[in-house]
């Protein structure tokens, strides 16, 4: 197995740390029973007032508050609840069987659910030893770039949106409106897909698909253009994100940032370049940085991986081979329905893999894919049973949550919602 590069080689050397981690001492940090001290104010114009944040702000999808302490509008101190969500993902997968937890990872970063659900079959079919056909790993990659694309324009959209430009969001929306019709001809959902199976996928493309997607693509560089041409160079929108929510690559790293909000610091790193998997070394497509690590550059590096999407989708989509979609072996690929409807030998294979699951050989591993918002790995620990001894989730947004109150410390409150928006936190994968 080749082994992970280093992360110091990704950062650069003449970028300055603008502060540390060990910087932040307890003492300025807010504890959780002072959350509800200083909610009564005698006086409207008492010096420091406390506001919350959430969690029924729009901006915060009511599952986390940010609780801040004001001098006039800047945000001396902060305080981030992330308890508002708890579905108890890594407990209740301990009693499903493999296949059984697919629909669950749809729930983690419910904006590009396809993309969890390869992830964890990935993890799973890495520690059986098993390799996909030719066909479903041209197929994984073609829908893993088309929710990139999906969950780049509901982040730049929406975060736009929420720092007062509403057209954005319709040009971005529009698009990704014709991206979500090619995967509902396709798994026949368009939010949770549930749609790949350990070893392969739950059915083959149907006819006409690969025209679909070529005309769904098309629509998308110009709604990129339209979005680019309202915001890049926009007085107010550089005065609202440059600047704004700023952090250094290596106290990104400290905090455990991957993907779009790492790479927007500078730090050149994506897992498909620097572990890849499923061919993406053969493909020509470029990883895009920023320089400052504020809002402003994460929603450009999230724009320009749009385009490295769509490279991608097309060198992919003319490629896509014949053959089967699943392993061949019974103890992980269903038989055919009409087997089973003839044949006792598929039947019972049939009842005994329905009933006992997917089961890996005793053993653990680590598994981590390039998801839209960064590296979503999964800690495996199998005892040979059909269901998971252990999962451990490495979610990206938890991470980028992390540094949330030390990005808001200082700066206004309407930085608040602008940098929220920019860290696209999805609170399925705030699941603790």
């Amino acid at each position: 197995m080749t082994e992970k590069p280093s992360i110091q080689e990704f950062i650069p050397k003449e970028a300055p740390p603008r502060y540390s981690a060990r910087d932040f001492d307890s003492d300025v940090d807010l504890k959780r029973d002072d959350f509800n001290e200083g909610l009564e104010l005698p006086d409207i114009n008492t010096t420091p007032m406390f506001i919350n944040i959430g969690p029924t702000h729009p901006a915060t999808h009511g599952t986390f508050r940010v609780y801040a302490q004001l001098d006039g509008e800047t945000v001396e101190k902060a305080g981030v609840d992330v308890g508002y969500l708890h579905r108890g993902f890594e407990k209740i997968v301990e009693v499903k069987q493999y296949n059984q937890i697919i629909p669950y990872t749809d729930r983690l970063n419910y904006c590009s659910g396809l993309v969890n659900n390869i992830a964890f079959c990935k993890a799973v079919e890495r520690m059986m030893g098993l390799e996909v056909p030719p066909r479903t790993i041209a197929i994984r990659v073609i829908i893993m770039e088309i929710q990139r694309i999906m969950d780049h324009m509901i982040c730049c959209g929406t975060n736009i949106v929420d720092i007062g430009a509403l057209t954005n969001f319709w040009y971005f929306y529009n698009a990704r409106d014709k991206l979500n019709d090619v995967l509902e001809a396709l798994t026949g959902a368009r939010l949770t897909y549930s749609y790949t199976r350990i070893g392969g996928l739950a059915w083959d493309l149907p006819a006409g698909w690969k025209e679909n997607v070529k005309a769904a693509i098309k629509e998308v560089p110009d709604a990129i253009k339209d979005v680019s041409g309202l915001v890049a160079k926009n007085r107010i929108f550089q005065d609202r994100t440059r600047g704004v929510g700023k952090i250094s690559a290596e106290d990104a790293i400290s905090f455990g940032w991957t993907g779009p909000c790492l790479r927007a610091t500078g730090a050149d790193l994506d897992l498909r370049k620097v572990r890849p998997y499923y061919g993406y070394q053969d493909l020509d497509f470029d990883i895009p940085v920023g320089a400052n690590g504020d809002v402003y550059d994460r929603i450009l590096v999230r724009i320009a991986e749009m385009h490295e999407s769509l490279k991608i989708i097309h060198q992919m989509i003319d490629r896509v081979p014949d053959g089967p979609i699943n392993v061949d072996d019974k103890k992980v690929t269903l038989p055919p329905k009409e087997k089973v409807h003839t044949s006792m030998e598929a039947l019972i294979n049939h009842f005994k893999l329905v009933i006992d699951g997917v089961q890996p050989p005793p053993g653990r591993i680590y598994d981590a894919t390039e998801t839209p918002n960064g590296e979503l790995g999964f800690y495996i620990i199998s005892d040979g049973s059909g269901h998971p001894y252990r999962v451990k989730v490495r979610p990206p947004c938890f991470y980028t949550m992390n540094a949330l109150k030390f990005l808001v410390e200082g700066g206004m409150v309407a930085d608040i919602v602008a940098i929220l928006g920019g860290l696209n936190v999805i609170a399925g994968e705030l699941d603790r």
